[in-house]
């Protein structure tokens, strides 16, 4: 095991400045094609920070090619520098900002959308839970169908403003590479799957029943869920 020492960091983006030392580490040949990183129990320790963010970081490293691992052995270096292969891009939003935009705006959208939605708005939502019923049983999860639900949720809160904000998380996710490849490591994991389908079941029975108090404790708890699958799991 090499041990080497790198700085607490702090402020915003805090992946990108552990990504940044990692991959500087690295080049600077302080590790080597084949070696093993530090644990991320240790890197959180030197780094000063939580579990989250040094994910993060890693799947970014993994994504870009550096580095990869290894199931109940670890992370080691593949590459001194950054493939061809899709680099990463620090400009559009981080997956730390869609999870933490969704946990906080999504349960208010709801709380509307129970006391708002019509009739046939709350029908169009139980379609899309029979589309996604029929998807998880044949075992696949499919991305689209969970965006629509969540967009259906904020057209039926019947403000403009939610719906824009729905649509700019939504295109967010679909332009960070990054949050694709946690998703496709986690959510569309099979035992993942129907847990992910339950929960949102729950949530539109709650919209059904117009329980704003229910649903909002439904999307909160998806939403803890969601963000404790891409980061603790």
């Amino acid at each position: 095991m090499i041990f080497m020492k790198f700085n607490p960091v702090s402020n915003k983006k805090l992946y990108i400045q552990i990504y940044n030392q990692i991959l500087s580490e690295i080049q600077l040949g302080s590790f080597k094609v084949g070696d093993k990183l530090p644990s991320e129990r240790e890197l959180c320790e030197q780094f000063g920070v939580s579990r989250a963010p040094v994910r993060q970081a890693l799947s970014a490293l993994e994504m870009n090619g550096v580095i990869y691992s290894r199931q109940g052995e670890g992370v080691f270096v593949k590459n001194t520098t950054i493939t061809t292969e899709g680099t990463l891009s620090m400009k559009s939003a981080s997956p730390e900002d869609i999870v933490e935009a969704r946990m906080h705006i999504e349960p208010l959208i709801i709380h509307f959308a129970a006391l708002r939605a019509t009739d046939q708005e709350i029908e169009e939502l139980k379609q899309t839970m029979k589309k996604m019923e029929e998807e998880t049983r044949l075992g696949v999860y499919v991305p689209e169908t969970d965006e629509q639900l969540h967009m259906g949720i904020a057209r039926a809160s019947h403000n403009d403003l939610f719906v824009t904000f729905m649509s700019s998380i939504t295109n967010a996710m679909k332009q960070q590479e990054m949050w694709r490849f946690i998703r496709d490591r986690t959510v569309t994991r099979s035992d993942y799957r129907e847990i992910n389908f339950q929960e949102h079941k729950m949530i539109i029975k709650a919209l059904e029943e117009r329980n704003a108090s229910e649903a909002v404790t439904r999307m909160t708890d998806h939403m803890q869920n969601l963000y404790d699958r891409y980061w603790k799991s």
